[in-house]
């Protein structure tokens, strides 16, 4: 099914960055001696650095998107560097960027969405067999039939949808449109920041082919943010596995234990549990307890006052105010305790779930199996001069956390208040 709300600016703005910032060097007309150095090794070096990255961290996927990327550059350079020297193309010009007009999007829209399996010794030769096999046919047909050949790519085949805008061959541009929707499918059922990579990456390939001949250094420096992108991508998702939860999409305890060591002088820190949740997770099963912790993250993730909600582990979530006082953050915290204890969730009969949206919305009206209703309890402490530390202000916030429950749960409670001051629903609803 479609994860639509999973979809991210954050996924695609390295790579927008990136790409940006290569058109913007792909137009500057008079450069240096340094930065035409630079660009004439770049392409090489992002290969190099960002391979050995993949290969370090087995990702064979990336790996194999570079390679087909730096093949292109590599073949259509030789071509450019001698119409530099020479001033007139070579004859085997035009065969050989117009099969990369063809094969870059093919490579590129194959690689990308062939997902990695379990043995990755057999992937790898499997990729490398593909390539192998595209490139020596190529070859082949270019070094035996290369009239031929070049008459079968430059034929206009669909007069009608031929356009005097269109500088490359008419056959590229379904190859593009297909690979182009390929990974856009790819991207909106599994939103990540590769498969974002690999779409803008795509783009900035269809920008790149009709400017080789035009731009200097055009070909080196869009092939080389390309790499980077997919590079970027793979160190983008390294850091989510790191720091970010994946039930949830919060932050996770790493990421907590960084920001515990930048919060200044004054904060609070609260944290949170659900209740009852073993027995509710019991009752109900797993994916329903799942869907408890996803519900609770999201409304967590939206507490107001300028608090920031992190997955602690299990049950628990942690959320931190920097800057605040405990009485400035009592009234968020007790708003979305009440939010949550307030919402009700609908368990339908896992049996017949909804096909599609569509019919979800018309069940939607529907009465339901059942509903049920999650509470939390939180304990929050702020730092004072026996809490110095993070961990310490953590620690009294977690024991406050237990004093909650002492005190019937679904309630806010600061450390060192007694039970009778815990903020209770029923309190807060008289």
């Amino acid at each position: 099914m479609p994860r639509s709300s999973a979809v991210r600016l954050s996924h695609f703005l390295p790579s927008l960055v990136l790409l940006l910032a290569g058109l913007a060097a792909a137009y500057v007309k008079d450069l240096n001696v340094f930065f035409t150095s630079l660009f004439n090794v770049l392409p090489t070096l992002v290969l190099l650095l960002g391979g050995a990255y993949c290969a370090v961290y087995r990702r064979q996927r990336e790996l194999f998107l570079m390679v087909t990327v730096y093949i292109a550059y590599f073949l259509l350079d030789t071509q450019t560097d001698f119409y530099r020297d020479n001033g007139r193309v070579r004859e085997d010009a035009a065969v050989v960027f117009h099969l990369c007009c063809l094969l870059l999007p093919l490579l590129f829209g194959l690689f990308a969405a062939w997902q990695e399996r379990t043995h990755l010794f057999q992937d790898m030769v499997a990729r490398f067999a593909v390539l192998l096999a595209f490139g020596g046919v190529a070859l082949g047909l270019e070094q035996s039939y290369p009239q031929a050949l070049l008459n079968w790519l430059a034929e206009i085949r669909w007069p009608a949808l031929h356009g005097s805008w269109m500088s490359l061959i008419q056959l590229s541009y379904p190859v593009f449109l297909a690979a182009f929707l390929l990974l856009a499918v790819q991207y909106w059922r599994s939103p990540r920041p590769l498969h974002a990579a690999q779409l803008v990456g795509l783009l900035g390939l269809f920008w790149m082919l009709p400017k080789t001949f035009i731009l200097p250094f055009t070909l080196n420096i869009m092939c080389s943010q390309v790499m980077l992108m997919i590079a970027a991508a793979v160190a983008h998702e390294a850091y989510q596995m790191a720091f970010r939860d994946e039930l949830t999409g919060l932050p996770g305890r790493r990421a907590l234990n960084e920001r515990m060591q930048r919060l200044g002088r004054n904060y609070v820190l609260a944290m949170t549990d659900v209740d009852h949740f073993k027995k509710f997770n019991d009752t109900h099963g797993h994916d329903v307890g799942d869907q408890v912790l996803r519900l609770v993250a999201s409304k967590l993730s939206k507490v107001t006052g300028g608090g920031r909600a992190y997955r602690y582990g299990g049950e628990e979530f942690a959320v931190v105010f920097a800057g605040k006082t405990l009485d400035e953050c009592m009234p968020h915290l007790e708003m979305i305790r009440e939010v949550i204890a307030t919402y009700n969730i609908q368990l339908r009969n896992q049996d017949s779930r909804p096909q599609d949206d569509q019919q979800g919305r018309q069940r939607r009206g529907a009465a339901a199996a059942s509903s049920v209703s999650v509470t939390i309890s939180i304990g929050v402490a702020e730092r004072l001069m026996e809490h110095r530390t993070p961990e310490e202000v953590l620690k009294a916030a977690d024991q406050a956390l237990y004093s909650a429950k002492g005190a019937g749960r679904n309630c806010v409670m600061a450390f060192g208040q007694n039970r009778r001051g815990a903020v209770r629903m029923e309190t807060a609803a008289g």
